[in-house]
């Protein structure tokens, strides 16, 4: 999930990371309000998942209210390399030094995080020059190496303790909120030496949003998504092949995170909770019927307050009226999970005592059929 602009900059606010003041809108009346707020001169700045804004004209100067009344509906009726303007942020004009480029970012084939730092800020990182790359571990970066990568930058003294303070912080939110990506270009050197991130960009993990609450409200949901919260249950879908059914998100963020450390790739994270009935399961599948990406079905399941052969009575139902036709590896354990399996022993569901067998069972499967 890219996160756009003023979104980045809440996370960056939460993390005490300075920025300019701004407000978002996405229509004029309140952009006039929010215009009075902030006070001119000013910037409008198109908010869109893709970069190049302000050379495609996305980002307009304002200085007084006919500059405003004219720039305003312009910015929030274009398109920008096909991405249409979602929403406009208002930012205080800044006075500044000079632009830095400063990011993380996961690199996956070496296991760790990167930083990027450049004394060349305000283009796209293939533009940037002169380079400075760490590789920095999985864990914040340390005060010692954020030091040294503001020496090789060429920082001292007032400039150089800012840009640690600013390195060290968008590592614990980098960290904290498992992004693959966070990025402040520019990063900009004020007059009394200071820093302001004049801009923000963040990607998170889609295979991980689901244990970030707080990252829910940024999220664009699908109709299949909206449709599960309206039947009481949690759906999050996903790129990979494999559904993970569950009951309780503790146990099914587990199972998701045990399938994907055996090479399995979810197709969607769903928890139908601890007030589960024969019809919300049977909802739930309903919409996996829909993803045409799925090739198996994963369950782990603990009957407590949910009895397992309610789950079973909707796999049967769902398997009679043929709304689903993929192979289905299960552990129901607790309440009546004896009879479960007696009741889908003739199915096409294939009943494991542990997890871990039927994580490897259903690898196999997808692996099996490609």
């Amino acid at each position: 999930m890219r996160l756009l602009e003023y979104q980045a900059k809440e996370l960056f606010k939460e993390y005490n990371i300075n920025t300019p003041d701004s407000i978002s809108s996405t229509d004029i009346e309140k952009g006039r309000q929010d215009a009075k707020k902030i006070g001119y001169p000013f910037v409008i700045k198109a908010q869109v998942p893709v970069g190049g804004r302000g050379k495609a004209g996305g980002i307009q100067k304002c200085h007084n209210e006919d500059e405003f009344e004219l720039n305003y509906p312009q910015v929030l009726n274009m398109s920008i390399k096909g991405e249409k303007t979602r929403a406009i942020l208002l930012e205080k004009m800044s006075e500044y030094e000079k632009e830095i480029y400063l990011s993380l970012f996961l690199n996956r084939s070496k296991r760790c995080y990167t930083v990027i730092a450049s004394a060349d800020g305000g283009v796209e990182i293939e533009s940037v020059k002169n380079q400075i790359i760490r590789d920095v571990g999985l864990g914040e970066v340390s005060k010692k190496i954020a030091a040294e990568i503001a020496k090789e930058i060429g920082f001292d003294g007032a400039t150089s303790t800012h840009f640690v303070d600013i390195l060290q912080k968008l590592s614990k939110l980098t960290i904290e909120k498992e992004a693959e990506l966070t990025e402040i270009n520019p990063l900009v050197v004020l007059k009394d030496g200071s820093l302001l991130a004049l801009d923000g960009k963040i990607m998170t993990d889609d295979n991980s949003n689901f244990r970030h609450n707080e990252l829910l409200k940024y999220r664009e949901q699908t109709e299949l998504e909206a449709k599960a919260e309206k039947s009481g249950f949690s759906l999050v879908e996903l790129d990979g092949n494999i559904a993970v059914v569950g009951n309780g998100a503790g146990l099914v963020m587990s199972t998701f995170d045990m399938l994907s450390d055996n090479g399995g790739k979810p197709a969607c994270f769903l928890d139908v909770g601890g007030g589960a009935t024969e019809e919300s399961v049977y909802e739930a599948l309903t919409l996996i019927s829909k993803m045409k990406k799925v090739k198996a079905i994963l369950v782990n399941l603990y009957g407590g307050i949910v009895k397992t052969t309610i789950v079973a009575s909707a796999f049967i139902k769902a398997y009679d009226n043929n709304l689903i036709d993929l192979p289905v590896y299960a552990r129901l354990m607790g309440a009546e999970a004896d009879k479960s399996k007696i009741m889908l022993k003739d199915t096409k569901t294939k009943m494991f005592d542990s997890v871990e067998q039927a994580i490897n069972g259903v690898v196999m499967e997808v692996t099996k059929t490609g």
